[in-house]
């Protein structure tokens, strides 16, 4: 992987740091490059005077925002993530406190931040920085749909799978686990917002997902970035997921004819795999919550990425009953199988812890 670094370094302390942090890239085998259009990482300095974005061309350009704090905020992530978004990054990395015992702190898209335990030798902690961090910008992402207006004119208006989606997607909001995502577009400029969202699909009114199987190879699915209490309208807040088209790596996706229909949430993939492999499973949910107990995937994978869906499946396959499964996200919330919506939600009620362990 070709890394190069974007804008100067905040103080000697981020010039320490950047310095170590190339050595330890080009010691994994990565090779140094300069910041033009196609790299694959790109390191880029952020404070509140100078804050460039690196605009990326394309999906497979992975960017680490690098940000110096002189203390840890009470808030940090009120503090830090906004740094994140004006730089149009997927992950950023905050050094924190005196230049001479600075601690390191990752903070993902999904709002998860956690501290990266500190080594006597320092070239060992950034080997430890690298390691964490190099799976993630080499994941690749599944979020391109292909929208076929196929769709059977009897669902155009849904069925009853998507009356038991919506009133699941009620619960879920009922009982606080679909907060809404930190407010991008008052971050960003409209131009960089729809940026973000032609890329990443990231924002909305609320995270998590659901779905609901269809018949042996659909699903119906919430769309990405709307209000999941209220999944009403077909081919905008609901959608039929078809297929997943290996060749150009996307989700294909039944729709009502003339219509300017929704993406599906970037968690199609995830779905899409269990669903397959399992036709015992009838329906899925996604929430930024926790359960005592539970296994979990090894690697904070971002959303949409063939990787951290091929975690989660292993994972279900791996649970005594596929079907009524419960598998935790690294630093980012669960993913629940069941035989329908509702034998999910009475499994789970009074059980879900609102925060996710970050490590």
């Amino acid at each position: 992987m070709e890394f190069a670094f974007h804008g100067s370094p905040k103080d000697s302390c981020m010039a320490t740091f950047s310095n170590r942090l190339s050595r330890a890239l080009k010691e994994a085998g990565h090779q140094p490059s300069e910041p033009v259009p196609g790299v694959g990482l790109v390191f880029s300095h952020v404070d509140e005077e100078h804050l460039r974005p690196f605009r990326r061309h394309a999906q497979a350009t992975y960017i680490i925002a690098l940000l110096r704090l002189p203390a840890v905020p009470p808030d940090f992530l009120r503090v830090a993530y906004p740094f994140m978004i004006r730089s149009l990054a997927n992950l950023l990395i905050a050094v924190v406190g005196p230049a001479e015992d600075a601690e390191t702190y990752f903070m993902t898209l999904e709002r998860g931040y956690y501290r990266i335990a500190p080594q006597t030798d320092p070239a060992l902690h950034m080997q430890e920085v690298v390691r964490r961090l190099t799976p993630l910008a080499t994941s690749h992402l599944i979020i391109d749909n292909l929208f076929d207006p196929d769709l059977e004119p009897e669902l155009w208006q849904g069925d009853d799978a998507t009356v038991e989606l919506e009133r699941a997607g009620q619960v879920l909001d009922a009982w606080n686990l679909l907060p809404a995502p930190f407010p991008m577009q008052e971050i960003l400029s409209p131009e960089d917002f729809r940026h973000v969202q032609r890329l990443y699909q990231i924002g909305g009114l609320s995270y998590g997902n659901l779905s609901q199987r269809r018949d042996r190879h659909r699903y119906w699915m919430s769309a990405s970035g709307v209000n999941k209490a209220r999944l009403h309208d077909v081919g905008d807040e609901v959608l039929l997921v078809k297929d997943f088209d290996q060749e150009r790596k996307a989700m294909r996706l039944s729709v009502p004819p003339d219509i300017k229909p929704r993406r599906v949430s970037v968690d199609a993939i995830e779905h899409f795999m269990i669903y397959r492999e399992h036709p015992d499973v009838g329906a899925i949910i996604h929430v930024h919550a926790w359960m005592d107990g539970i296994p979990s995937t090894d690697v904070n994978y971002p959303c949409g990425t063939i990787e951290l869906a091929t975690s989660v499946a292993d994972l279900v396959r791996q649970a005594p009953d596929p079907s009524r499964a419960v598998v935790g996200l690294r630093n980012h919330g669960m993913t629940i199988t069941g035989r329908s919506l509702d034998d999910i939600m009475e499994r789970v009620d009074g059980k879900i812890l609102p925060q996710v362990p970050m490590s």
